[in-house]
C-alpha cells in the first residue's frame, strides 16, 4: 500500500513535493514547518524532528498507538477505501492544490439513504441534524454525499453506510459551554450517541471534546486539562485504553466512563446491541 495515498485517506497532504520526496508536517506530533517525509518510490517514511522513520506498518503503530497485528487488522477493515491509487496534489501547482476529496456542497441532513443509516447506527435525527451536515464530495471522479462533522480547523469527518474518510485539515472538534467539565470522545458517532442518550436532559454545563483522531489526545492534554474534570468514552480496543490508562497517569481529573459499554468496542456499538445477544469483541465501522 502506497503510503501517500495512505496518509490522504487520513487526511493529511504534502506541504511539497520534490521528486520523489513528499514532506508533511508530521502527523504524529504538532509542528510549523514540514520535517516528515515520504520517499515514494522507497515507500518508507522519516520524522526528521524526532529521527524515528521505516515502513507503512511502521508509521501505522505510532499513529494509532496499537500493536502490529491492531493496525493489520485496521487496514484489513478498509482495505476497500484504500486500494484505488488516490491522487495526491502537488501543492506547487496552483491547478491542483487540494485533497484527492473535493467538497462541493454542505446542507441539511435529507439524503434518505443517510438517514436510514444514522437509525441503524440508533442517533436521533434531532442530535444529528443539531451537530451534522450532508457533504457532496467528489473522489477519483465520481460524486458522493456523506454525513459531514466539522473540525476546528475546517475540515470533515465523512461518513456514510461504505465510506470512511475525512477531508483536511484533520482536526480535533470541540464545543464550548463555559463548562468546568469535559465530556471526551474518540469519534463523533459516539459523540452523537452521548447526545441522543441524554437529548431530553440539560448538557449545557458541560464541554465536549471529540479527538476525530487518537493522535490527537496527547495534543489535546492541555486543553483537557483546564477543565476540574474530564470524562473519557474512548474505545475499549487496545489503542483507546492506553490512551485512557496514560490520562489517569497524569492526574485524577480523569474519569474512565467506559465501563458503561464493557463487552463493547464503543458507545455507539454499546447503543446498538444493548439487549441482544452479540459476539463479545465485535466491532462496527
Amino acid at each position: 500500500m502506497d503510503m501517500v495515498d495512505y496518509l490522504a485517506s487520513l487526511g493529511y497532504n504534502p506541504s511539497k513535493i520534490k521528486r520523489d520526496d513528499y514532506w508533511y508536517r508530521s502527523p504524529l506530533r504538532e509542528e510549523k514547518t514540514a520535517s516528515f517525509k515520504i520517499n515514494r518510490k522507497q515507500n518508507v517514511w522519516y520524522d526528521h524532528g524526532t529521527g524515528q522513520g521505516g515502513n507503512l506498518v511502521d508509521f501505522g503503530v505510532l499513529y494509532h498507538s496499537c500493536s502490529v497485528k491492531e493496525f493489520l487488522e485496521k487496514l484489513d477493515n478498509n482495505f476497500s477505501f484504500h486500494r484505488q491509487h488516490l491522487q495526491v496534489k502537488n501543492p506547487e501547482d496552483p491547478i491542483t492544490i487540494g485533497s484527492p476529496i473535493k467538497i462541493l456542497s454542505e446542507g441539511r441532513l435529507a439524503s434518505l439513504s443517510l438517514l436510514r443509516y444514522l437509525k441503524q447506527r440508533r442517533i436521533a435525527e434531532e442530535v444529528a441534524r443539531k451537530y451534522c451536515c450532508e457533504i457532496s464530495f467528489s473522489l477519483h471522479n465520481k460524486m458522493h454525499s456523506a454525513i459531514g462533522f466539522k473540525n476546528n480547523e475546517g475540515g470533515y469527518e465523512l461518513r456514510n453506510a461504505w465510506y470512511k474518510g475525512s477531508c483536511s485539515p484533520k482536526a480535533i472538534t470541540s464545543f464550548d459551554n463555559g463548562g468546568k467539565e469535559l465530556v471526551v470522545f474518540e469519534g463523533f458517532f459516539n459523540f452523537l450517541s452521548h447526545q441522543s442518550i441524554y437529548q431530553n436532559k440539560t448538557l449545557s454545563s458541560f464541554n465536549f471534546l471529540v479527538l476525530n483522531s487518537t493522535s490527537f489526545f496527547e495534543k489535546s492534554r492541555e486543553l483537557m486539562e483546564q477543565h476540574d474534570s474530564i470524562r473519557l468514552y474512548l474505545d475499549r480496543d487496545k489503542t483507546g485504553q492506553n490512551c485512557t490508562l496514560q490520562a489517569l497517569s497524569w492526574s485524577n481529573k480523569f474519569k474512565d466512563e467506559s465501563h458503561l459499554y464493557k463487552g463493547y468496542n464503543d458507545l455507539n456499538e454499546w447503543m446498538q446491541y444493548i439487549g441482544k445477544s452479540v459476539k463479545k469483541g465485535l466491532r462496527l465501522t
